[in-house]
């Protein structure tokens, strides 16, 4: 309740009491309450005219970073805040590490105050965008409060782990050179196959043995050509798949993925991403730094949840090339199969990276015959989907996220993949 009001209604009832009553010490004791009020009215703060500047120490930082906020606020009115209270209104998500965003000052006439505090945050873009500025009179009677508009976004995006390759191997792949064995012959470093001698062949190419068996021709190597492929990255952020009551899967799934892009763009490749959760977001793809920048940009501005169009995993095929490498991050619902062989079954080389729910969740549960006979049936299940995938030429790579994802990627994801090789769709 208001301070002001209190006082008010103290002052009447002594006034009204000691009138009723005829109770002079009462209407006495009235006096200074009403001398405190009046003195709170008449020295009320007026309107707070002030000037706020904000700078960050950087507007895009990894998750784990810590940045500085420097405000400096301006009275450049002609009359003195004796006692205002400066709050910047910090999003959630963001937590302060260092320094107050609170300050308590007296800002004289053309006066002005500094202070900086540190921030450390969650994935996401941020806006730090509102000063709330409370000022008081000396006797604490009255209040006057404002909020004031600033500048400044910031922007967390996930961290990225350098990989030193992914094989893969599509059916398509494009013209310039890169690091993806194209199935064609020509300047290489594998040997492919191997044909006639053509004039222009450099002499290292000719293979003298097959030369020395057929004498009326000479033979050279051909090697298998390696170029650029375009690859399109699905992260699933459905909550079915990621949630587990509050703790959620979802943050390593962005891990995977910024990783993955990066690792892509590295070797050349034509690289898009497609986001399937709280909403669809679909970043065109695309070569390069620029490229590599885009993807994390909106990877730092997804959230899990259910999509309001459909129900189940959705993979809009068009926005592919046909042939085309496709990299799903996902923890998989027991439904998923079929949307996966239908693209498999279209050409696609389909690439799935799967951080395990099973495992993700029995680390929060406690040790029980219960607890270990469910995870053991949720296991067979699990066991049983990944199964039917690898079966169909889907290459699977299940990821323990309590192992780093590094290690995973030199293990399962460094070596030319051979699950698909010689399967026909």
């Amino acid at each position: 309740m208001n301070r002001a009001f209190i006082t008010a209604l103290l002052a009447c009832l002594l006034i009204v009491t000691g009138l009723a009553a005829l109770h002079a010490p009462l209407l006495v004791l009235a006096v200074p309450v009403c001398i405190y009020l009046l003195s709170g009215i008449l020295f009320r703060p007026g309107d707070i005219q002030i000037e706020a500047e904000r700078r960050i120490s950087a507007e895009r930082v990894l998750v784990g970073e810590k940045v500085l906020v420097t405000l400096k606020v301006t009275n450049p009115t002609n009359h003195t805040l004796e006692e205002l209270l400066l709050e910047d209104l910090v999003p959630p998500g963001l937590e302060i590490v260092e320094g107050s965003c609170r300050h308590l000052v007296r800002l004289p006439a053309g006066g002005s105050v500094t202070w900086t505090y540190g921030l450390r945050g969650r994935r996401g873009s941020y806006s730090l965008g509102r000063l709330r500025a409370t000022a008081r009179d000396q006797l604490g009677l009255a209040t006057v409060q404002r909020t004031v508009t600033t500048t400044g976004q910031l922007l967390i995006v996930p961290p990225v782990l350098r990989l030193r390759r992914v094989a893969i191997q599509p059916r398509r792949t494009r013209v310039y050179s890169g690091t993806i064995p194209a199935r064609q012959g020509g300047p290489g470093v594998e040997f492919f196959d191997v044909r006639e001698y053509q004039t222009g062949d450099p002499p290292r190419w000719i293979n003298w043995h097959l030369t020395a068996r057929h004498p009326a021709s000479v033979y050279v190597n051909q090697f298998e050509q390696e170029r650029v492929a375009d690859v399109g990255l699905i992260l699933d952020g459905r909550r079915i798949a990621n949630e587990f009551g509050e703790r959620t899967i979802f943050e390593h799934s962005v891990l995977a993925t910024a990783s993955l892009a990066d690792a892509f763009l590295n070797a050349g490749n034509h690289v898009g991403m497609f986001f399937y959760g709280k909403q669809i977001v679909w970043t065109m793809p695309g070569y390069g730094k620029i490229q590599a920048e885009r993807i994390l940009h909106d990877l730092s501005r997804l959230e899990p949840g259910d999509s309001q169009i459909f129900s189940d995993l959705y993979v809009p095929r068009n926005l592919f090339p046909s042939h085309s490498q496709l990299v799903l991050i996902s923890p998989l619902a027991s439904a998923d199969d079929g949307a996966l062989v239908a693209l498999r079954s279209r050409g696609y080389h389909v690439l799935v990276i799967s951080p395990d729910p099973v495992a993700f969740e029995l680390a929060a549960l406690p040790v029980s015959t219960t607890t270990d006979l469910a995870a053991r049936i949720v296991r067979l299940q699990r066991n049983l989907l990944l199964r039917r995938l690898r079966a169909t030429g889907i290459q699977v790579v299940e990821w323990d996220v309590s192992q780093p994802f590094e290690l995973v990627a030199r293990q399962f994801l460094e070596r030319r993949p051979g699950l698909t090789r010689g399967v026909q769709p």
